[in-house]
């Protein structure tokens, strides 16, 4: 394991800094890090670690949200309104639409296995789009109209929709049961995990006033008090549903709003952690990438792909109506809401592990998404934000 975990880091940050040398998200260099060291090629990595792998990137996760909610201001959140709220689900459902529209034709699937299929693809991947929002903040791209707020608060959000429906989905195709309760869910576990992450952040910032400690120990309390969060979504699975995720972030913008100085320390050491929490999430993301599956596929998937794209960039400009944004600044955000990682690899082998007939082209559909909109939107992001958005 030891020698797994020194691969990881190593490679992952060598070829990753080679990536960034040459103008390339360093991401993409990991994630092919990832590829090479995967059972799919090389096989060169434990697989102690390839268990545990789901908690390793679900780390990684919690600590670019906890960031992301640290950084994050509501009153420049309130002050983006209506768009901010259909920024999280929008985009997703217009991207489902042209991925129903578009499967049956591209790729002879149902209408039902190109709805899951939709689902499976619609997610925007908050580790690539949140600390790159993160830096927009901080170097003032963008900030007198919230652009950068707009994009973190709909792309953490996005997420808890789109998983939601895919469960629909996955369901129906399994038992041929399509239960209502299931889409009530969605808001529901949205304002719970708003709810619940707002009163934890409360109660933190009540309790670092009155006890005074090292912003190191307050690191690990924070962290373990995530991981608390996620465990309470699991343990209510079934009967009460609430987002984690977004417990987590609204835990830190809690305490952004109520201890503003401890949030920018906190902010800056979160942002040391990313570091080594990044290599691990887009190395591991590679391992899950079989090869096989993108050699097969063909060039109607990457049409498909494509064309999906499109849909969900013009369900983008749609939640943008009637708001003061430029052409530019619409243009960034319509590039800045496409990569696609994290939930890709975390449910896009569910069909086939469930036994749907569609199992195998999902995974194919889901790998190839990585790898073309992961760098796209990384790439078109780090290289258009100066010139689209105001300073």
């Amino acid at each position: 394991m030891l020698t797994s975990i020194a691969m990881i880091l190593l490679l992952g940050l060598l070829v990753g800094w080679i990536f960034s040398k040459c103008r390339l998200p360093s991401l993409l260099g990991m994630i092919i890090v990832g590829i090479i060291l995967s059972p799919y090629s090389l096989n060169l990595i434990d697989e102690s670690i390839l268990m545990i792998s789901g908690d390793l990137r679900q780390i990684a996760l919690v600590i670019i949200l906890t960031r992301a909610g640290l950084s994050l201001d509501i009153s420049d959140l309130k002050k983006v309104g209506r768009p901010a709220v259909f920024m999280c689900f929008l985009p997703a459902c217009v991207e489902i639409l042209g991925t129903v529209v578009l499967a049956p034709i591209l790729l002879k699937v149902s209408v039902l296995e190109a709805a899951i299929m939709g689902s499976v693809i619609a997610a925007v991947s908050p580790a690539v789009v949140v600390p790159r929002m993160i830096r927009l903040i901080d170097e003032g791209y963008g900030k007198n109209k919230s652009i950068p707020q707009l994009i973190l608060a709909g792309a953490s959000v996005d997420d808890v929709f789109v998983i939601v429906v895919f469960t629909v989905f996955t369901a129906l195709a399994s038992t041929g049961k399509m239960s209502i309760s299931s889409f009530i869910q969605i808001p529901i576990s949205i304002v719970l995990g708003i709810i619940l992450g707002s009163g934890v952040g409360i109660l933190l910032v009540l309790f670092f006033k009155k006890n005074h400690m090292r912003d190191s120990v307050k690191i690990l309390i924070i962290l373990s008090i995530s991981f608390l969060l996620l465990e309470v979504q699991n343990r209510l699975e079934g009967s009460i549903p609430i987002s984690g995720l977004l417990a987590i972030m609204s835990m830190g913008i809690m305490l952004k709003q109520k201890y503003d100085v401890l949030a920018s320390r906190l902010s800056a050491k979160y942002n040391k952690l990313w570091i080594g929490a990044e290599v691990f999430l887009f190395v591991l993301v590679g391992t899950t990438v079989d090869l096989k599956y993108a050699e097969s596929a063909g060039i109607f998937v990457v049409l498909l792909i494509i064309g999906a794209l499109i849909f969900r960039m013009s369900g983008v400009a749609l939640s943008l109506v009637k708001t003061d944004l430029s052409k530019k600044e619409r243009l960034f955000c319509m590039v800045a809401y496409t990569p696609k990682a994290t939930v890709q690899a975390a449910i896009g082998a569910i069909p086939l592990s469930i036994g749907l007939d569609c199992g195998n082209i999902v995974v194919t559909v889901a790998v190839l998404s990585i790898l073309i909109t992961a760098p796209f939107g990384a790439i078109c992001i780090d290289n258009l934000y100066k010139r689209l958005l105001e300073k």
